[in-house]
């Protein structure tokens, strides 16, 4: 087996065609499988190479790592983020992504997989930074409609719109790893709202 500390390359930054795509879903989903069942501390290459009913050969020479895995599905994710909702109203643009996380974090396959790749994140640089740039990716889709409320006169100038973004999403996550309680369309809006009322109040200037 390749050794850990072998960088392959950043994976997920082609996009391949053919039989190279298909391999590569078939990975990813195998690799998702798997980090829902086990975790990260169980998850094995050979592993995901049977579920996944490709040669070992091949997922060692594509990836190298787990690491080197967790990050391409990372990347695959954000890849496949819907597109932000424009609704013209700041308040129900940041209810819209309020939703869209809630749904994901609750998802029977998405939510254990985000717990396990956080969880990952919190002893592997790698799989750190491959989850802020899922992240990153998630803000910078959304930060436009704060901006566009900026432009509305909805929110004083100079607002961070990324501040804003994380300050929606971040009570949600809390739920998910934390506190544990409830994650549903009300919460969701409550999060917004809260979110909505700081910014129109300038606490999100920089």
């Amino acid at each position: 087996m390749t050794s850990e500390n072998t960088d392959p390359g950043t994976p997920g930054t082609v996009r391949p065609g053919g039989r190279t795509a298909r391999v590569r879903a078939s990975v990813l989903q195998a690799a998702g499988d798997a980090l829902v069942e086990h975790g990260f501390h169980r998850l094995d290459l050979a592993d995901v190479a049977r579920r996944a009913e490709v040669g070992k050969t091949t997922l060692y020479r594509r990836w190298g790592t787990t690491t080197s895995l967790i990050a391409d599905l990372l990347a695959d994710m954000a890849e496949q983020t819907q597109p932000r909702t424009e609704t013209g109203s700041l308040t129900e643009d940041l209810k819209a992504n309020a939703r869209l996380v809630t749904r994901t974090l609750t998802d029977p396959r998405q939510g254990p997989l985000f717990k396990a790749v956080i969880a990952a994140a919190g002893c592997d640089e790698r799989t750190a930074h491959a989850l802020h740039r899922f992240h990153a990716t998630r803000i910078k889709e959304w930060a436009p409609c704060v901006d566009a409320a900026v432009a509305r006169g909805e929110l004083p100038a100079g607002t961070d719109a990324d501040e804003v973004i994380r300050a929606v999403s971040a009570p949600l996550y809390f739920r998910l790893l934390v506190s544990g309680g409830p994650l549903d369309a009300a919460v969701a809006d409550r999060a917004a709202a809260a979110a909505d009322s700081a910014a129109r109040a300038g606490a999100y200037v920089s």
